[in-house]
């Protein structure tokens, strides 16, 4: 499938990031423009994308499973006072999700202090693996990032500032979905809560298994059936939304396990430096486009959307 090609199965765009020349400008106008109408239109598109080996994708996938497949009271030793990161499992809402969340794993130090929680002895290959999928991930998150600003007209000294500010930290989050239970023959079963992602670009690789879900324009819920292979999930969060005024889409998503085997992702997340305020630029302001979000520090509206659980947090904390 082309560059920007439709799957109306999917409702999705996919972009193929494997056949563009990035030095060639019309090139790379071209998948920028496409990348801006697919965070417009539908707020996620899928890239396929051959920077990150398949050796590697497959060496995540055996690292993941080691890692889920501990003791329940090894996992529990991984525990954060930061929302989001600390091991999660046998929750009775969202029973068949296991996950955790690790901060700045592409920094080897962090690769390292989680890896030697988990396994005292030392697990050289987890740490390694996790590291390099994290460092992967991290530079297509600022890849995807930088093409977004430059379509909005932003380049040099005001694209990397405005890149570093949405994306100064990140984390990695590795996340499991057992297999549901069976109901009168039928084994389905909800893994992931409908939401919409809270910070500003999410990076997602899956397995071979099915289940990611997205909340379309017609108010419809339809599975967004990935390739295979080499392919990544894109998804804008309300932090992009709320600067862009509204014209990038944060989509909501949710997880749905139907079948007999276990589903494992994980998602670079990035998130917008500490004590960063998030706020529309004047030239997205018109006629046309009223101001929708007051400016905000994104860190105090995360602590409200913890406290305040709600489809409409973004729209409350911060609407005009």
């Amino acid at each position: 499938m082309g560059q920007g090609d439709i799957d109306h199965q999917n409702s999705v765009p996919i972009l193929d990031f494997s056949s563009f020349d990035d030095d060639d400008e019309l090139s790379r106008e071209n998948v920028v423009r496409k990348v801006r109408e697919a965070c417009e239109r539908h707020g996620c598109f899928i890239i396929l994308y051959d920077k990150i080996s398949k050796e590697l994708r497959e060496d995540m996938f055996v690292a993941m499973k080691s890692l889920f497949d501990l003791p329940e009271e090894i996992k529990n030793k991984y525990q954060s006072p930061k929302p989001y990161r600390s091991y999660s499992g046998k929750c009775p809402i969202i029973p068949l999700h296991e996950s955790f969340g690790i901060d700045d794993a592409p920094r080897l130090t962090s690769a390292q202090a989680f890896t030697t929680l988990m396994w005292p002895q030392g697990n050289p290959s987890f740490c390694e693996t996790v590291q390099k999928m994290g460092s992967k991930m991290e530079d297509l998150n600022i890849k995807i990032l930088k093409m977004i600003y430059e379509s909005f007209g932003m380049e040099g000294e005001q694209c990397e500032s405005q890149i570093k500010d949405m994306s100064s930290t990140n984390v990695f989050r590795v996340m499991k979905y057992n297999v549901p239970p069976r109901t009168d023959g039928d084994a389905s079963g909800l893994g992931l809560l409908a939401h919409t992602d809270k910070n500003a670009l999410t990076i997602l690789c899956q397995n071979e298994v099915q289940g990611l879900e997205i909340l379309n324009n017609d108010g419809d819920w339809v599975q967004v059936v990935m390739p295979p292979q080499n392919s990544y999930i894109v998804i804008v969060g309300d932090a992009l939304k709320a600067w862009s005024n509204g014209r990038l889409v944060a989509v909501k998503h949710r997880v749905v396990m139907k079948g007999d085997k276990e589903r494992y992702s994980c998602g670079l997340f990035s998130i917008p430096k500490e004590g960063a305020t998030i706020e529309v630029p004047k030239q997205f302001v018109d006629k046309e486009h009223p101001l929708l979000y007051k400016p905000f520090k994104f860190s105090d509206y995360f602590s409200y959307f913890v406290s305040n659980i709600s489809d409409d947090a973004l729209e409350v904390y911060a609407g005009a």
